[in-house]
């Protein structure tokens, strides 16, 4: 190792950072750069990166501002970070993580190893059962508002290795570029979609929620993945207790609930009967309310439970239409057609088919008519004729039923025609 360089920084660190950026298959960021361009001169390019974080003079690039549309309709802000910073940030994050993940939370589920979003769902099912009310929280804002002096401080509870304070001190304060190359300064916050970002998030929410809940409130039960945090209550009485508790404690964090988001929830099922309250509420892709459910012995009975929620479905079946773009694949073969949807669909049934596989139905049978216009475009003899596209489908299931991933799951589509 170099012992002029100001930081001592193992270069096997940046070429595991570099695999890690790899897997996860991000696009260019404000330079426009690609994986392939950046690959294209790896070895020179890794080194320059060692280089400056060893010396102390590597400077964050700016992040690429990109606006997505959410499905109610509001806007999601992302920052997107250059190949060679998520790199970097990948660096620190190989190197703070093993320090802090043993001190987290056991119902801290977001972006840690080995655990889920499913794992929180489960947990969120169970505790819904066994406590009546929930508390259905939204931080204004989060990711845009973090105090950076505040984050700082809750970093170094953990570290005192100065490249790593440095850098994050860095990224925190690092410039936003628009799409229309505007530039613009940032003061508070850490841009969703950098890598170093969700591992900050859980070590501020680690000491600003989950700790303090641990020593002031350890009867009360919960689960956070990053900023989206469910609380369990046994009444509306402590409900109420804890959400003014939590507001005050945010406050000193500097953040806020957002009042229009934050919800109370009455779990009702058929041994809780109240009415006027809102029985309903979101969490990691899934809405949890009253359904008919069967018990083992065949009667049926109300539970508090979750399933794909309508935004969630609504998405995946605009990613069928605009993102699929089947009418444009005519040149396939069927064969070619499944290898290209299968690992997408597979991904959402093992998903949102984990709780109540049936509310899913309703963007697999969404998959089936898009398969059909697919065929009514590719094969002229049933051009124009919905009916016999949809029995031809219906023909293929039967004898292939193996062919498309989600056939497994609806029996009614490989019955004979």
């Amino acid at each position: 190792m170099n012992s002029a360089k100001a930081f001592t920084i193992p270069k096997v660190l940046i070429w595991d950072a570099y695999q890690d950026v790899k897997k996860s298959k991000g696009g260019p960021g404000a330079d426009g750069q690609t994986m392939e361009e950046f690959e294209g001169n790896l070895k020179n390019n890794l080194y320059r990166i060692w280089n400056r974080m060893s010396s102390g003079s590597y400077i964050p690039p700016p992040v690429l501002w990109v606006e997505i549309p959410k499905p109610d309709g509001g806007i999601r802000q992302l920052g997107i970070p250059t190949i060679s910073d998520r790199i970097a940030q990948a660096a620190v994050k190989r190197y703070l993580e093993p320090k802090v993940e043993p001190f987290f939370h056991d119902d801290s589920y977001g972006y840690r190893p080995g655990r889920s979003a499913l794992d929180a769902v489960a947990t969120a099912r169970q505790r819904c059962w066994r406590s009546n009310w929930v508390l259905d929280l939204d931080i204004s804002a989060f990711f845009d508002t973090l105090d950076h002096d505040l984050v700082l401080r809750a970093v170094t509870r953990f570290t005192t290795c100065k490249w790593v304070l440095l850098y994050i001190a860095r990224w925190l304060k690092a410039d936003i570029v628009l799409k229309d190359k505007q530039l613009l300064h940032r003061k508070t916050g850490t841009p969703q979609g950098g890598v170093i970002s969700p591992l900050l998030a859980n070590i501020f929410l680690h000491l600003g929620f989950d700790q303090w809940m641990k020593e002031q409130h350890p009867d009360i039960h919960f689960e956070r993945y990053a900023d989206d945090i469910v609380v369990h209550c046994r009444s509306r009485v402590q409900l109420e207790m804890i959400k003014q508790r939590i507001e005050e404690r945010l406050k000193l964090c500097r953040l806020r609930l957002n009042p229009e988001k934050t919800r109370i929830v009455y779990c009702k099922d058929s041994n809780r009967t109240e009415d006027g309250h809102c029985n309903s509420f979101d969490f990691l892709g899934y809405t949890f309310r009253p359904r008919s459910a069967r018990n083992q012995r065949g009667k049926f009975f109300v539970s508090f439970s979750p399933a794909i929620s309508q935004k969630s479905a609504k998405k995946l079946r605009q990613t069928v239409k605009r993102e699929w773009k089947l009418n444009t694949r005519t040149h396939l073969s069927l064969n070619a057609l499944a290898d290209f949807i299968n690992p997408v669909v597979t991904g959402w049934v093992n998903y949102f088919g984990k709780f109540c596989r049936s509310e899913l139905h309703s963007v697999l049978n969404h998959v089936n008519l898009t398969l059909a216009r697919w065929a009514r475009r590719k094969y002229k003899h049933l051009q124009r004729r919905k009916t016999k596209a949809d029995a031809w489908l219906k023909g293929v299931a039967h004898r292939s039923p193996q062919l498309f991933s989600h056939w497994q799951y609806q029996s009614w589509m490989t019955r004979a025609v």
